[in-house]
């Protein structure tokens, strides 16, 4: 096994800790910060934003080395992560996770690049899925693991653990990873390119309008099952290694499929899922084993959508490939800051905690319409000129 693609896949690590520790330990940063529960959902939003306003400066990095590019990266999110485990008010940590986000993207975007690189001959898609696999590994040990930290002793120690991984991906990065050059300069306008077509738009929209579907319901699982479903703070940590199992099992069974179907097709109907898995949610997520069944469901549904979507943006942004990978994290992130921020608003108006799942409803509609529409246009017979990838 390539061992740069060990160091890589650490630092997707430190992000899935970094992006998803914030949903399971809600409550306790409510309590220990003394804020209203959706004002800490603002927490996740920050982070969120930060993703969107980090992956444009790929454009300005398009000069730089890509191992360089993966090593500042991976400091900025030590930093950012360190800064959160030192904050000890709101604010601090609002500013802390903006911080922490502006990587995430652009990690995400290079690093596919680098382990393409890294791969033998023919073995280009195994080694970013080992890349990626960091993130899955993240939602079903370190997650529940931070979770478990923070109910045991501290928020602060959680972020600290993030802060180590990412510094862990550096220092490999810097052993392990080999010198794999730059990418060609297309010019700063050639990476733009693409963004004339619609595909990619279309591609973007889904992820957008999905994501905030999906994710106003699973920003709020926290006090949805403890508050709404009766468990225990305690119960967190078991319970978010069963919602990690959830987002692997869709991950890999998306990816299968996408094996024979047409990738669009597959993230329409994994979208088109999650509806009534929400709904049923709604009326049913107050019984312990039905909400742990339906949270399963729904976080499968959360990341099944994902590698058939992020595996065709590279087919759609020829001259641009890393700027497209870096914009699908825009698309995903920016809906996961809109999904909050709409959840806590319902929240604050006096909603209860379970209609997020009914709120997110029409954005699921709009966004599996958008990829009905590429699959239709795009993939079922594809245009003349049209560039696509099931892979």
């Amino acid at each position: 096994m390539n061992k740069g693609l060990i160091a890589l896949a650490l630092g997707t690590f430190a992000l899935g800790i970094s992006e998803f520790i914030m949903m399971s330990i809600l409550i306790n940063l409510s309590k220990d910060l003394s804020v209203s529960i959706s004002e800490t959902g603002h927490l996740i939003s920050a982070y969120a934003a930060g993703v969107c306003c980090g992956a444009p400066l790929l454009l300005f990095s398009r000069k730089f080395k890509l191992k360089t590019i993966m090593m500042v990266l991976a400091a900025v999110i030590a930093i950012g992560n360190l800064c959160a485990a030192l904050s000890s008010s709101y604010m601090s940590l609002l500013v802390s996770r903006f911080i922490s986000g502006l990587p995430h993207g652009a990690y995400f975007g290079v690093g596919a690049i680098v382990a393409r690189k890294l791969a033998a001959p023919g073995k280009e898609v195994s080694a970013v899925s080992l890349f990626l696999a960091g993130m899955t590994v993240a939602t079903l040990v370190g997650v529940p693991f931070g979770s478990y930290i923070t109910n045991t002793f501290s928020w602060h120690i959680a972020f600290l653990l993030v802060t180590i991984a990412a510094t862990g991906a550096l220092i490999l990065i810097r052993l392990w990873v080999k010198d794999v050059g730059k990418l060609p300069d297309m010019g700063f306008k050639g990476q733009f390119k693409f963004l004339k077509t619609l595909p990619p738009w279309l591609i973007f929209g889904g992820v957008i309008f999905g994501q905030i579907g999906i994710y106003c319901w699973y920003s709020y699982i926290d006090p949805q099952l403890t508050l709404g479903a009766g468990f225990t703070s305690d119960s967190l940590s078991w319970l978010m290694i069963l919602a990690g199992f959830g987002m692997f099992a869709g991950n890999l069974i998306a990816g299968r499929l996408s094996d024979h179907f047409k990738p669009a097709a597959v993230a329409a109907s994994v979208q088109a899922a999650a509806m009534p898995t929400l709904l049923l949610f709604f009326f049913f997520g107050h019984y312990k084993l039905a909400a742990v069944v339906l949270m399963m469901l729904g976080t499968a549904a959360l990341f099944g959508s994902g590698s058939p979507l992020q595996s065709s943006i590279v087919g759609y942004s020829k001259g641009g490939e890393m700027l497209g990978a870096a914009c699908i994290q825009i698309a995903y992130n920016a809906g996961n800051a809109i999904a909050a921020a709409i959840g806590g608003a319902a929240i604050s108006a006096g909603w209860t905690y379970s209609t997020t799942s009914l709120i997110g409803q029409p954005f699921i509609l709009t966004g599996c319409i958008l990829l009905i529409i590429l699959y239709r246009r795009y993939e079922r017979t594809p245009r003349k000129g049209a560039v696509m990838s099931n892979r």
